[in-house]
């Protein structure tokens, strides 16, 4: 770990300053940085050169003298696992020469437990074989966490590769099953929430953040839920409990922190000023998801549009905290560009994109203004994710509209037209789906695809009744078609899925709610639905005519 001549020399020039001095040591020996302190504490510097990336450890052991013997204290412990040092030791001074040692490292978490601090060791006579400790600990949080260890393939861990006389150095902990992994390669998270809203309503928030993640591959290792008398202007949550819940994250194997409030720019810069981990919110998770499933122009478009205004105002510069984001959750998309671009590029971007969705909402009128000519009625079908709009459109138009149990499954807008009896048709519309708290800049790229809403003749409202949270769905749709002045427009409320919820309680909400009752993989149960919207829009049609 360190040479009796090295610890020796430490020691001399710590009591001779009276000041603590550090050291960081690689694996390979190499001494990377001298610190230099005061009496009670050494102050670490940025180690971007030795990130962490999908290590468990971060190959650098800190090795520092302690003025008057005195054994590790808090902040050793916190910068053991804030940093993910290999180890800490500490050497304890008296009389200009070393005297005890004094060692922490960090276990994979076991309960409360993150770290192990050993009984003091007597300088002079401790022989410590530090590679193969440090080896077989690394594999150990391979096995119990699913990390990505660099060269582990090529090194075979053996029962012996920790000397006897060190096996007390190592806490051997339960493998972990496969099920319990994270699968290899994908972003491991942790959910968070701070709010002063009432538990229950964060759980329902938090649950439906990790449908998110799922949709976007991000395995949820931990919802870690807080509810502060007062929210921390700086950090949301305490600075204390910030730490933990850092510490907590990278023991668990966690890469990135997702809040589910959204952080505004100085939150976030406070936040990456404690942790190596990505911390994005709940609007740049969802930014994402869009940025995934873009396919059309259309969509692609909005998409880039939305990201860049929101990524703007949190352009601060070529800091750890913008460089973090590069690449993987909330750092793609179409026309992805570095993060530390120049504000004034990122301002012309956006005036192009603009041009561009002004181009393409002109297309899309001159189809309405086609539509309308020929006089065919458009229904246009609207719901919150997932609620299975898709399937309903390809089961009556008999389509292959890409469908998937995911949030935010469909993003571009499809048409398709439907014949009724009488020789009449009308075009029926899937929508890109609704949720609360959608990012404001989404809305507002989206909403030039929104507006075909406003030539509908009629708005199909599905709502998966399977969710137990189908009511405070509802309420979010209907809070959205406010907000785009559709909330007097002719709507039919169906109740989806209704082949996972018992009969008795679907015609009790069916009859609460005045809905029609369907299960969109099952066009047996469509009658009443076709029915309603023939009599809807093609009444409405002929009366028109009358007049």
């Amino acid at each position: 770990m360190i040479t009796t001549e090295l610890g020796r020399y430490l020691a001399g020039l710590s009591e001779e300053m009276n000041r603590q001095i550090g050291i960081l040591v690689t694996r390979k020996g190499a001494i990377t940085h001298v610190i230099v302190g005061d009496a009670k504490g050494i102050f670490i510097p940025p180690l971007q050169e030795y990130p962490l990336g999908r290590r468990a450890l971060r190959g650098l052991r800190l090795i520092h003298t302690h003025l008057n013997d005195e054994p590790l204290n808090k902040d050793d412990i916190t910068d053991l696992s804030l940093l993910r040092f290999d180890l800490i030791a500490a050497i304890g001074i008296r009389n200009e020469q070393p005297v005890h040692l004094y060692i922490a490292h960090l276990v994979p978490q076991a309960g409360n437990t993150v770290y192990e601090i050993q009984p003091p060791q007597d300088f002079s006579n401790y022989d410590f074989n530090f590679i193969p400790f440090v080896n077989a600990l690394e594999d150990e949080f391979e096995r119990s966490q699913g990390f990505v260890i660099a060269g582990a393939k090529n090194r075979k861990a053996q029962p012996h590769a920790v000397p006897p006389d060190q096996k007390h150095l190592r806490k051997h902990l339960p493998q972990s099953s496969p099920e319990q992994e994270p699968a290899v390669g994908h972003e491991r998270a942790i959910l968070v929430s701070v709010s002063t809203k009432s538990k229950h309503d964060q759980e329902d928030s938090v649950d439906e953040l990790a449908e998110l993640a799922w949709s976007s591959n991000v395995a949820v290792l931990e919802k870690i839920i807080q509810s502060p008398k007062q929210i921390n202007p700086r950090y949301l949550l305490g600075e204390g409990k910030l730490q933990d819940l850092i510490i907590t994250a990278m023991n668990r194997g966690a890469t990135i922190l997702i809040f589910d409030q959204d952080l505004n720019p100085s939150q976030i810069k406070a936040i990456n000023e404690l942790t190596e981990l990505k911390v994005i919110d709940r609007s740049q998770l969802i930014l994402d998801i869009f940025a995934q499933r873009a396919h059309s122009r259309d969509g692609k478009v909005q998409v880039e549009l939305a990201q860049l205004k929101y990524r703007l105002p949190r352009l601060s510069g070529k800091g750890t905290a913008m460089s973090k984001l590069m690449g993987g959750i909330g750092g793609r998309g179409p026309g992805e560009m570095k993060l530390e671009i120049d504000r004034r590029r990122v301002r012309d971007r956006i005036a192009l994109l603009e041009k561009e969705l002004k181009s393409l909402s002109e297309a899309r009128r001159q189809r309405k203004s086609r539509r309308v000519a020929n006089r065919v009625p458009i229904v246009s079908i609207v719901g919150y994710t997932n609620a299975g709009k898709s399937t309903l459109l390809n089961m009556l138009t008999r389509s292959r509209t890409f469908v998937e149990d995911k949030l935010f499954a469909t993003l571009d807008t499809a048409s398709r037209r439907v014949r009724f009896p009488h020789e009449r048709e009308l075009i029926i519309t899937d929508t890109v789906g609704f949720i609360r708290d959608l990012p404001k800049d989404l809305i507002a790229a989206f909403k030039s695809t929104l507006e075909e809403l406003e030539d509908a003749d009629l708005l199909i409202h599905v709502v998966d009744l399977s969710n137990q949270r189908f009511e405070q769905h509802m309420a979010s749709v209907d809070a959205i078609l406010k907000d785009l002045d559709l909330e007097n427009k002719k709507r039919l409320l169906i109740f989806n899925k209704t082949d996972r919820v018992p009969a008795d309680e679907v015609a009790y909400l069916s009859l609460r709610f005045n809905a029609i009752a369907i299960s969109a993989i099952d066009s047996g149960t469509f009658a009443p639905l076709l029915e309603a919207i023939e009599g809807t829009v093609f009444h409405e049609k002929k009366e028109t005519a009358k007049v």
